[in-house]
């Protein structure tokens, strides 16, 4: 299994100079990926809540009594709330993120607001095998994955990544959260927000590696830059040198030069019947979609 120093070195290395998304989210990190969802540019997650808000009681029915619920990239267990207000005979709540300090404080405050409520935290990167706590005997299994996460891997990815998530889920169900296709300017504004918070998202990949690994590099050296490439339906995020850069890591030296770039973050974006289509060939049956008035973004829920 490769580790954050594996990763980095081949994505330095070159030649695709190509990182997960998934090393954004130490404490840090999730902490301005918290902000990012505040901002009046950034749509998706203004609209998630709000369909879930509008269908929560519909969700909770569907999960039926005695459902474990199972939330994939959990950061803050802000969205699960909607759920789990409609949830008084949920079975358990499993929350899975690689933060695991981030993670754990969240599951106190959570714990705080439903007192009775059984959470098992579970601090993995959630796209490989992990340890999860027993099903219940007596209700369903349920995923939940909010959220535009989905558009971070690549089309391959998502297919490989739902049929692990099918054979975790057994027979229940998964909800999930799509982003959809859309007016470019729109796309380019969430991405690039006039407060400048998704470029230090962008750069705290370097400084996580900076504070967990040592790596070594200019922080004033590297610029930000996010654009929507239409040919695959998706927006790119890219660290771009400020001139020759030479970072540092563990005794390796690695160079770039202006117009090379770490790319940093894929989000693709699908149509309904698209995204319906992955979730086919992963062996999961789609039963119902909610999207808001816009068209902007959809909640899948997919039986397993």
């Amino acid at each position: 299994m490769s580790s954050f120093a594996d990763d980095l070195h081949a994505a330095l290395a070159g030649p695709d100079r190509a990182i997960s998304p998934k090393y954004f989210y130490d404490t840090k990190g999730s902490a301005l990926f918290e902000q990012i969802c505040e901002l009046p540019e950034y749509y998706p997650t203004r609209t998630e809540v709000g369909l879930l808000k509008r269908h929560a009681a519909e969700i909770a029915a569907r999960m039926g009594p005695q459902a474990q619920l199972i939330e994939y990239g959990a950061g803050a267990l802000i969205k699960v709330r909607l759920l789990l207000a409609h949830l008084p005979t949920c079975h358990s709540f499993v929350p899975v993120d690689i933060s695991g300090p981030h993670l754990l404080a969240a599951c106190e405050a959570l714990q705080r607001d439903f007192p009775s409520l059984s959470i098992t935290p579970v601090v993995a990167d959630f796209t490989r095998d992990h340890q999860m706590p027993t099903a219940p005997s007596n209700g369903q299994r349920i995923g939940f994955f909010p959220g535009s996460s989905i558009g971070n891997f690549t089309p391959d990815e998502a297919l490989r990544f739902l049929r692990l998530l099918r054979e975790e889920l057994d027979g229940g169900a998964l909800l999930i959260g799509a982003d959809l296709i859309k007016d470019p300017a729109v796309l380019h504004a969430a991405y690039n927000d006039s407060n400048g918070i998704t470029a230090r998202f962008n750069l705290n990949l370097l400084h996580h590696a900076q504070r967990e690994l040592g790596l070594e590099f200019n922080p004033q050296g590297f610029d930000h830059y996010a654009f929507y490439e239409p040919r695959h339906h998706r927006i790119e995020m890219h660290l771009l040198p400020r001139g020759v850069q030479e970072l540092q890591l563990q005794g390796q030296r690695y160079r770039l030069s202006p117009g090379e770039s770490l790319h940093t973050e894929n989000s693709h974006k699908y149509s309904v019947e698209g995204f319906q289509a992955v979730a086919r060939e992963a062996g999961f049956q789609p039963q119902q979609c909610w999207t808001d008035e816009r068209g902007w973004f959809s909640l899948h829920w997919l039986a397993a």
